[in-house]
């Protein structure tokens, strides 16, 4: 992502004799986010180009050549799968499937199964053992703090067959009860919801912007702007406030999970 536009910053900073620090002191940005831009896994805002700018003295270039985005997952999940791995917090909206860092093993395999053109056995396993990797954000007891908001159509659709989704239902229900995951459900008598259009991921960090990211059939897009980041915080919250509280949202899982055969 924007790879050129990182090369660039980055032979303009050596350039001016400035260490990553001293142009974030500069432009009033931390050194994490400048060595992310310079590493093309995140693209600043028109603000924070336009502080670059300032810094480097280069006029309006940073603020006018901005990477435009293209949305393909090739070119940003990794970027995505990077910036998961950093965040402090993390918020996902399921839309059809349960969010990446969440699933089991046997879930992982029967949705990386449905593609197409279908996949080898072997490139199907090396794909469910990068998204188990993705899932050891949760090892740490605390840390990124997780919650997530699961459309009722997720939890009825039986990916992988009864005993598949009994076991993923309950592994959601047990991150819950050890309090390492906050979930609601939006039911389905809800009828229409402001999230409806695709799955959502929100993620907060420690030492520089919050970033989302979008997906739906074969696009994919890390969204860096803050008025985009801002709207979409907005819409998840909407969801959040019309989904089942927690305890429902538990109460109805079980139920599910029984339905598919799941035994306490």
């Amino acid at each position: 992502m924007g790879s050129i536009y990182g090369d660039w910053l980055r032979e303009q900073r050596e350039a001016a004799g400035l260490t990553q620090q001293e142009l974030a002191d500069l432009a009033f940005m931390t050194r994490s986010h400048i060595a992310h831009i310079e590493a093309g896994r995140r693209v600043p805002s028109k603000e924070d180009a336009r502080r670059l700018d300032r810094a480097l003295g280069t006029g309006n270039v940073l603020s006018s050549f901005l990477p435009q985005q293209d949305g393909t997952i090739a070119d940003y999940f990794e970027a995505a799968r990077q910036l998961e791995q950093q965040a402090t917090v993390i918020r996902e909206f399921a839309l059809s499937f349960f969010p990446g860092i969440l699933q089991t093993e046997r879930y992982a395999r029967a949705v990386l199964g449905t593609t197409f053109p279908p996949r080898s056995p072997e490139e199907r396993d090396r794909h469910v053992v990068t998204r188990l990797e993705r899932a050891k954000v949760l090892d740490d007891p605390v840390t990124p703090v997780v919650w997530t908001l699961l459309d009722e159509a997720v939890l009825r659709r039986p990916v992988g067959g009864q005993d598949v989704m009994a076991e993923q239902i309950m592994h959601i229900v047990h991150l819950v009860e050890s309090e390492r995951v906050r979930a609601h459900v939006l039911p389905f008598g809800l009828g229409v919801h402001p999230l409806m259009q695709s799955m959502l991921s929100l993620w907060w960090f420690e030492d520089q912007p919050p970033a989302a990211y979008s997906e739906a059939m074969s696009i994919g897009r890390v969204h860096d702007s803050p008025a985009v980041v801002h709207r979409l915080q907005a819409v998840y919250d909407l969801g959040l406030g019309d989904a089942l509280p927690q305890m429902e949202s538990v109460a109805l899982l079980r139920a599910i999970a029984k339905e598919y055969g799941h035994h306490d």
